[in-house]
């Protein structure tokens, strides 16, 4: 790792949603931030937080979001939280000018952080996808012989020694747990020299 910047450092971003669809539809519901530093291969978690929402208001398919149905995350948790715009202004104080990226940019950002009221877009700088750079390391096999976008899950087995981030037998799908997992995946990509 010696070639790489001492000082660079990146902020891998998570988010935990009712739904695939982005904002408005959908709403973010857990956000963590680690900060890597690839030169010393550390991951430092810096937010971690549930996303308050009136889920009065919500329909019934965002009440029963996947979320809710497969964590330890509940409405409850949701209802008594933060609210979003506060967490937002947070997030976006803590990555002005900043290098960030996520494990899925084209979903954690396009769809939900470039919106309303995370308003990411222009704040930081944004890295490059770290699920599209896994891709050719994993090489899983898809459709039309293709690889197929890896899963966090199966890029952190593949790529990454050991379990560093402390998952155990099986993922939880919260967004500091998958922020953490992409970190490592991320400062492994870099030590191989293809991020």
């Amino acid at each position: 790792m010696s070639d790489i910047d001492q000082n660079l450092e990146i902020f891998v971003l998570d988010t935990e949603t009712t739904g695939l669809v982005g904002c408005p539809n959908d709403h973010i519901v857990d956000v963590a931030v680690c900060r890597v530093r690839p030169y010393l291969g550390t991951v430092e978690p810096v937010m971690s937080t549930v996303v308050g929402h009136d889920v009065s208001k919500w329909p019934q398919d965002q009440r029963e979001a996947w979320i809710f149905e497969n964590t330890d995350l509940t409405l409850d948790d949701v209802m008594s939280a933060t609210p979003a715009p506060f967490v937002a202004a947070e997030l976006q104080s803590l990555l002005e000018g900043r290098m960030a990226t996520s494990f899925n940019v084209k979903f954690d950002f396009d769809r939900f952080l470039y919106h309303r009221p995370w308003s990411l877009q222009g704040r930081m700088n944004l890295t490059p996808c770290i699920m599209l750079s896994s891709m050719p390391v994993c090489r899983i096999p898809g459709t039309y012989d293709q690889y197929k976008w890896p899963r966090l899950q199966e890029a952190y087995d593949m790529l990454v020694d050991g379990d560093p981030a402390q998952i155990g037998e099986e993922q939880r799908h919260r967004a500091l747990e998958d922020a953490v997992m992409a970190s490592y995946v991320l400062i492994e990509l870099i030590r191989r020299g293809l991020y």
